[in-house]
């Protein structure tokens, strides 16, 4: 048997450190090849891209909704006091770069406990300046009674119109942003439901007034001109019941939040110029 010599590569002799492998195809290929090569792994449940982009959520999902709560708290307080300066000149566009449903859900949360707390305190205060020597109980019922006052008023009123927007064809306008201008819109009667339990009536009136106003305003110049847009001009009567909603609820918050009264006396010797504050 004859044996032959191979001479050796030295470069061999470095290990495996030594050795390079190059790859002839161009950028592009070898792009395609690792694409596909991914692509068949993750079919056969080999490896989890985490690099991929997930497509569109349905808005059943918490991935859908999660944009509209990555927002910070200075932003939040800048749009919520903005709604109190309508001629500021971001009055109209303080959902701009895009809105978000963090406010619009803490605002109206943190109102329901605002009417619980200061109706509460203003029927003790009347009950003590009535009479001091009387016990009051807390009706806790007011708490449930606000908190579905405010959530119908604040989800269900957006909501709807936005469908019937969309049915006469006016797609500008998005979920999120009809329950943005809704939310924003009741955060004039956080302060004005804490002043409210001042026991003088004519003030009540006064605040409750001022609130309906500014938060009314607000509403009418953001939706109008959603409404314009409308081929159909009977759309834009729809502003008219947008209004109507809006009185009833400031009218619903005087008669049942800040209604009480310090009552001096009562009795058919009572003087009735003094019978209430």
């Amino acid at each position: 048997m004859a044996y032959v010599a191979v001479d050796a590569d030295d470069r061999l002799e470095e290990g495996p450190e030594g050795l390079e492998f190059k790859s002839f195809l161009g950028a592009d290929a070898r792009a395609d090849q690792r694409t596909q090569s991914e692509a068949s792994n993750l079919d056969r449940g080999y490896l989890t891209d985490h690099t991929t982009h997930k497509g569109p959520s349905g808005f059943w999902t918490v991935d859908y909704y999660q944009p509209y709560f990555d927002v910070d708290t200075s932003t939040v307080l800048k749009r919520c006091y903005t709604t109190l300066l309508p001629t500021s000149p971001s009055y109209l566009t303080i959902l701009t770069p895009s809105a978000d449903l963090y406010g619009p859900f803490w605002i109206p949360t943190t109102l329901i406990l605002a009417l619980f707390m200061s109706s509460s305190l203003a029927a003790s205060i009347s009950s003590y300046l009535s009479d001091p020597g009387a016990a009051y109980e807390y009706d806790f019922g007011l708490l449930s009674l606000a908190a579905t006052i405010v959530y119908i008023y604040t989800f269900a009123v957006p909501i709807l119109l936005w469908l019937a927007l969309r049915y006469f064809g006016v797609g500008e306008w998005g979920v999120a942003e009809a329950l943005g201008v809704w939310g924003y819109s009741l955060f004039v009667w956080i302060p004005v439901s804490i002043l409210c339990v001042i026991p003088i009536s004519i003030l009540r009136w006064v605040l409750v007034g001022i609130a309906f106003c500014l938060s009314g305003y607000f509403l009418v110049t953001n939706v109008y001109p959603i409404l314009a847009m409308a081929d159909a001009k009977a759309t834009r009567l729809l502003i008219i019941v947008v209004g109507a909603l809006h009185a009833g609820l400031a009218l619903t918050f005087k008669v049942l939040f800040f209604s009480y009264y310090v009552v001096h006396d009562i009795g058919p010797g009572a003087d009735p110029a003094r019978r209430f504050l």
